[in-house]
């Protein structure tokens, strides 16, 4: 008997399964494949907190909160699991191609400013001074963001559920999550390909799918699965020290000369494959963007499935008529970034604490779900 059982052994699941089992709860994280494999471990590992949430957006101050517990969160994991989560604050460059997108990136650097954060505009020769292999030239400017950095996504994933196995908890790979158990409209466990698991509480964080397990209980998650490709290079030079972000592309530099450049958006699609027009698109962006990439050395290629909603904010809240089946999904691009405020606050809510009301699911239909 479990006091939690995680349904889903990504990044958002074992942040989850690491802050309860610091708690000390007894807690199972539950995953059909292998822990990290789907859209954790083929994530880029950017924290953008500035660059890819707006000012205005609910998520704002979450994004931030995040983004602060990543320091300690590095050295803690380090401490407990013996792993390097490759933390670097080396920061973001959102790249303006247009004298619109300048005046554009321009005003939400002021925005930033205004709200206390490091935000830089970079003109189109304090750009090429930054950055020297960067392609400047075909570029009307830049914002630079210092305090958006990154991290080895799939060592994070593997550090928290290490560090939630040192403290206590269980992982059960190559096990699928069939249905809820529930007795008087109140969880009692779940079913799965080896047997039946009882707990006090169930946490759904399967990512994109979650929509297809949530079903069983009726309630129609608008979670929908967005197909990314991305592939990796290695160069003998440094070229680069910030990730670059630019419509359509982005380039991420790795220890070890290593480059990782993503990605495609293709919506509703659990496609495994990789498609050489995703390919194409992605390499003549990317050597638009930094010309020596033309002589990177090739890695590899993959494909990772982000969990996107409708109006782009992810759902954490408890079931509308499942006491104690809680939710955790949907956070699309910035799974990584948010990950520790996620777990902290799930463990929080499932202790009884309030629940964010922009994230809750009581206040929704169980037919449709939308925020």
């Amino acid at each position: 008997m479990y006091d939690v059982i995680i349904v889903g052994g990504g990044v958002i699941g074992n942040s989850i399964a690491f802050h309860l089992s610091k708690r000390h709860y007894h807690v199972l994280v539950i995953e059909k494949d292998t822990i990290g494999q789907k859209a954790s471990g083929a994530a880029a590992g950017m924290l953008g907190a500035q660059n890819e949430v707006g000012a205005d957006s609910p998520l704002s101050s979450l994004a931030r909160q995040s983004r602060a517990m990543f320091p300690p969160l590095a050295e803690e994991l380090k401490s407990l699991s013996g792993i390097d989560i490759e933390l670097i604050h080396s920061g973001i460059i959102r790249l303006a191609r247009t004298e619109e997108e300048a005046k554009q990136l321009k005003q939400a650097a002021d925005r930033q400013q205004n709200s206390g954060e490091d935000a830089e505009w970079l003109s189109r020769e304090q750009l090429k001074e930054k950055e020297p292999n960067l392609s400047a030239d075909s570029m009307a400017g830049a914002l630079y963001m210092p305090y958006d950095g990154q991290v080895n996504a799939r060592l994070l994933t593997k550090a928290l559920a290490h560090s939630a196995v040192k403290l206590g908890a269980d992982i059960l790979e190559h096990t699928e999550v069939q249905d809820f158990l529930t007795e008087n409209n109140r969880i009692t466990g779940v079913r799965t390909t080896t047997g039946t698991i009882l707990a006090n509480s169930v946490v759904t964080a399967g990512g994109a799918w979650s929509r297809d397990l949530l079903k069983k209980t009726d309630l129609a998650l608008d979670v929908y699965p967005v197909k990314g490709e991305c592939f990796s290079v290695y160069h003998d030079e440094h070229l680069m020290t910030s990730s670059i972000f630019s419509p359509g592309c982005y380039v991420v530099p790795k220890s070890g000369g290593r480059f990782i450049i993503g990605a495609t958006q293709k919506p509703d699609s659990l496609d495994d494959s990789v498609r050489l027009d995703g390919l194409h698109s992605l390499i003549k962006r990317a050597i638009g963007l930094i010309s020596e990439l033309r002589n990177a050395k090739w890695e590899k290629a993959w494909t990772g499935h982000r969990p996107q909603t409708k109006n782009g904010l992810p759902y954490m809240g408890e079931h509308p008529d499942i006491n104690g089946l809680w939710v955790a999904a949907g956070h699309f691009r910035n799974g990584i970034l948010l990950a520790p405020i996620t777990g902290s606050l799930m463990a929080d809510y499932i202790e009884g604490k309030p629940v964010n009301d922009t994230f809750r699911l009581q206040q929704l239909s169980h037919k449709e779900v939308n925020l």
